[in-house]
């Protein structure tokens, strides 16, 4: 792993070998290379540092929303959570969304909401974020990051049922209530333009593994020149941005370059064929590893997985090896491991 390998493919310098990323909840996985127990609160910062060294992270996915989350300044929906986590202790059942009619979305007003946070507190809490954590991980880059950018910042207000009907019943009303969602987001981007950060993870799941959720033309309209605007404060200040959504957003590849994304960081059912072909030395590239391959695959399926990737990847600059969404539980330990060798034999240039 290598703090300057990672920067070199983030500014599209051509690293020795092709770096590696991960976003995972694999504890085993962890407990397996490292000997301590990310479970437990004692060892799980230890855990964590010891694990990404063993693994050979060159970056680390990070997002951070801030030091007080929506559903404390006012109203969100909870729409529950499956079991991601080994002891299943991420599972709620609990259901509720606040909004008890699409009348009630449309007047929605993000800012009189949540309220803007004292504008240097954040910058103040941002920097001190990655000075900590740059610190801990000297070996690898630690980015800054948003989570609910435009998109996401729906679904955590409104649930997916009140966001969808809002938008079917009046697209064009919407988007009153989507600039309450961009000011709370460009509030934080400016806060996070002003730290020592060298890349910015913008998160959004805006579409859906089969694609857009809405008609392409309301993206183009409402979505993308918002990202725009968000993306040039981070110009402005020098960050790299990389834009990062579940899903299948191969058709808005185009549209999200053209808005300014540096990069992008990706699910199997996004087209990495297609972005190395149109973007593969001028953007950065991160992900497509398909971790179905890695849970039900064979050995042989899985070399081959990591092989594809690395036949499309290993002459564009700033790609990274990294499994589409993330490495969980279920994955078969032996697999995990495999996969990591594959990546350590087919990264060399």
């Amino acid at each position: 792993m290598s703090y300057e390998r990672g920067l070199a493919a983030l500014e599209l310098r051509m690293p020795d070998r092709i770096p590696h990323t991960e976003y995972v909840s694999h504890w085993g996985l962890v407990r397996h290379l490292t000997g301590l127990d990310p479970a437990n609160p004692a060892e799980a910062d230890e855990a964590w540092r010891r694990f990404y060294l063993a693994a050979e992270y060159d970056f680390l996915w990070n997002t951070n929303d801030g030091p007080v989350p929506w559903q404390e300044r006012g109203r969100t929906t909870d729409m529950g959570h499956a079991e991601w986590l080994e002891d299943g202790s991420d599972r709620r059942d609990t259901v509720y969304c606040p909004f008890r009619s699409v009348d009630e979305v449309l007047s929605f007003d993000a800012v009189a909401e949540y309220g803007l946070w004292d504008f240097d507190e954040l910058v103040a809490y941002y920097e001190d974020v990655y000075q900590r954590n740059q610190a801990k991980h000297r070996e690898l880059v630690f980015p800054g990051g948003y989570y609910k950018t435009l998109v996401s910042g729906c679904i955590q207000a409104f649930g997916w049922e009140m966001f969808l009907m809002a938008v079917g019943t009046d697209p064009e009303g919407f988007d009153r209530v989507l600039e309450g969602i961009y000011k709370q987001s460009e509030h934080h981007f400016r806060a996070w333009a002003k730290t020592s950060i060298r890349a910015f993870i913008c998160h959004d799941d805006m579409v859906w593994t089969q694609g857009p959720i809405f008609r392409p033309a309301w993206y183009r309209e409402h979505i993308f020149p918002r990202y725009r605007k968000l993306w040039s404060i981070l110009h402005e200040a020098g960050k790299i941005v990389l834009f990062c959504s579940d899903g299948d957003f191969t058709m808005f590849v185009d549209d999200l370059a053209e808005a300014g994304a540096d990069g992008f960081i990706f699910e199997p059912v996004t087209s990495l064929e297609y972005i190395v072909s149109r973007y593969g030395q001028s953007k950065v590239i991160i992900g497509n590893i398909d971790c179905r391959i890695l849970t039900y695959g064979s050995k042989e399926d899985i070399r081959a997985e990591v092989k594809r990737c690395a036949d499309l990847g290993r002459r564009c600059p700033g790609y990274f090896f990294a499994v589409g969404n993330h490495i969980p539980p279920n994955v078969p330990l032996d697999n995990a491991l495999y996969y990591l060798e594959c990546i350590r034999e087919f990264g060399v240039r």
